[in-house]
């Protein structure tokens, strides 16, 4: 159906799209009732003719300005520096309570410091939805400003150390024996919350200044109460400063400072693990999704500059023709630049409080985001635009303020402009081996690699090393029921893949007719080595010979997601044969200012 001119006017006006580029770059209309429905996201009323000429009478001649922010100075260039690529719950050590934790990434950056690493790449930080299941993603979390609990290391607490023996044994007893195939959050997490509860009667009650934190702390502990979604809340609680706010905080204000402390102690250990990486040119990298769950912490904080009811996505593609739902809450452009960029600059803030750098997932969605509105299928949305410069400004202006890197997942169809304003900004792309390959879809050699990249074999959303010499990922996603076409057919394409990657291997001098897979593995990461690109990590899933990816998108419980150990202990790892050949490989790269 075609769109209406004004209506078509009126969308433009407020950053809708009424029509894209699919990834085969042909034009795509968007159905005018999604736009319409969009534009109601956006408090546009839509609905009729009459309504769309009266918005658009409403729609100032003259633009506000960009803000300050808008035009901020380039952020300095990291060196050329290698590291890996961390799921930090995958790396258990023999004093994890079953998960990797904070402690553990503090051992592990120290010995990746000695080593001669740069940097150490991290999944997602955040704090989880206050549920069970324990959710073992970390892309879809309750809020990005605060972080997850279960990461704790128990013993390590002021807590801990200054309690009596018998408080300790009570807390040690509380400890899982964490010998499981795969990981048992919910295990780890009533093990760590009962033993924290243990320690907390003893604890000072810090009054809560931080206005964030309360919030954050109130909603935690009202969600034990009323549950995890606040959407259905008493009326009266559904904001943070409504009429019944608080009394209802002062009736659970023990647990606002449970919840407090919990955070508390993070940054004390999150801190601790920074400062073990000192010595490191870049330091610990975190990852910042794309969005929160709006049910939430985030959603009933910043209810405000979020869009109510929308959810974001990605437009059908070769891989998910149906589109992607990722069922996660948007900024509100509108209600974002009004505010200043407030909440999105204190989210920052409170990332780069403990990081060295950061990876922004899915940064093309700082330009537009795939808004689907209620009711639609994912393949129902349209893209929705932001103010770019502001966008990338607030971020380039706070990674600068904290002396950090900052590497955009520029992955897969991204816009011209989006790789432009990266580039012109010293913001890092990411190349990923599996991906980096000619129009004939032939390997690229590593000397024609970017420069102004992270560099990588896989990523944890992708076959790992040996996965993809094995074919273990087509036969994992034919298991799970999510192959984009017939068995047969997927793994002919695999195998070619194959000789095509060691074609190049071959054509590099990097392996010999008789290299085994295990030879294989190194030579890519040798591979790596020769690329021009600023920043390599490597993945212990990789060296380790682990053939299971961390997460096969598509699946939810077809697939154990997130929930995949590293085939050996933190202490085996840094002291394992495998390790030693990437690490003397990598460090071979030449170090540039």
């Amino acid at each position: 159906m075609p769109i209406d001119p004004d209506l078509a006017s009126l969308a433009t006006a407020h950053g809708v799209d009424t029509w894209y580029e699919d990834f085969h770059r042909k034009r795509v209309d968007v159905d005018p009732d999604i736009v319409v429905a969009v534009l109601g996201l956006l408090d546009v009323d839509a609905t009729t003719p009459a309504a769309v000429r009266a918005a658009l009478r409403a729609v100032p001649r003259d633009p506000a300005p960009a803000p300050a922010a808008a035009k901020p100075l380039p952020l300095p260039l990291p060196p050329a520096t290698w590291g890996w690529m961390l799921q930090v719950y995958g790396v258990r050590s023999a004093d994890s309570w079953g998960v990797g934790d904070y402690a553990d990434l503090a051992t592990f950056a120290r010995w990746a410091a000695a080593s001669g690493a740069g940097s150490v790449l991290v999944n997602p930080m955040h704090a989880p939805m206050p549920v069970e299941p324990f959710p073992a993603s970390p892309y879809g979390p309750s809020s990005r400003r605060f972080v997850n609990p279960l990461y704790l290391r128990v013993e390590h607490t002021d807590a801990y150390r200054a309690a009596t023996d018998e408080v300790r044994v009570q807390v040690d007893a509380l400890r899982p024996d964490g010998a499981h195939a795969l990981i048992d959050y919910d295990e780890t997490w009533r093990a760590k919350r009962a033993a924290l509860e243990v320690l907390w009667p003893d604890q000072h009650r810090v009054p809560v200044d931080d206005p964030a934190l309360r919030d954050f702390a109130t909603y935690q502990a009202l969600a034990e109460v009323h549950g995890a979604d606040w959407r259905s809340w008493p009326a009266d609680l559904r904001r943070p400063d409504g009429p019944a706010l608080d009394a209802a905080r002062f009736r659970v204000a023990d647990r606002v400072a449970f919840h407090a402390w919990l955070q508390r102690l993070c940054q004390q250990q999150l801190r601790t693990a920074r400062d073990a990486a000192a010595g490191m040119a870049v330091g610990i990298v975190h990852d910042l999704a794309v969005g929160v769950d709006p049910a939430g912490a985030d959603g009933w904080m910043l209810q405000d500059v979020l869009a109510s009811g929308v959810r974001i996505g990605a437009p059908p593609d070769a891989f998910n023709q149906q589109g992607q739902d990722w069922g996660l809450a948007a900024w509100r452009p509108d209600r974002l630049a009004a505010t200043g960029y407030a909440a999105y600059r204190e989210l920052l803030r409170a990332v780069f409080g403990h990081a060295g750098g950061l990876r922004v997932d899915h940064v093309a969605g700082l330009w537009r985001l795939w808004w689907v509105p209620p009711g639609a299928s994912a393949d129902q949305g349209t893209y929705v635009h932001y103010d770019a410069a502001a966008m990338v400004g607030v971020l380039v202006e706070e990674a600068r303020a904290a002396g950090a890197v900052v590497v955009g997942e520029d992955l897969g169809t991204v816009e011209p402009v989006v790789t432009e304003g990266l580039r012109d900004r010293d913001i890092l792309g990411s190349s990923v081996l599996w991906f980096t390959r000619d129009d004939d879809g032939d390997f690229i050699p590593p000397a024609r690699w970017p420069e102004r990249a992270l560099a990588s074999v896989s990523t944890h959303d992708l076959p790992t090393a040996l996965g993809f010499l094995t074919g273990e990922h087509v036969l994992a996603r034919a298991e799970a029921g999510v192959l984009g076409r017939p068995v047969k057919e997927e793994w002919a394409g695999a195998v070619e893949d194959r000789k095509r990657l060691l074609d190049l291997l071959d054509a590099e001098g990097l392996i010999s007719p008789d290299s085994s897979d295990e030879d294989v593995v190194v030579a890519l990461h040798a591979l790596l080595a020769r690329t021009p690109s600023r920043m390599v990590l490597a993945s212990p899933y990789d060296v380790l010979d682990e053939t299971r990816q961390p997460n096969l998108p598509g699946t939810t419980d077809q697939y154990p997601n997130w929930r995949i150990p590293l085939p050996t202990t933190l202490e085996q790892l840094m002291v394992d044969e495998r390790v030693g050949r990437v690490i003397e490989i990598l460090r071979s790269r030449p170090v540039t200012p």
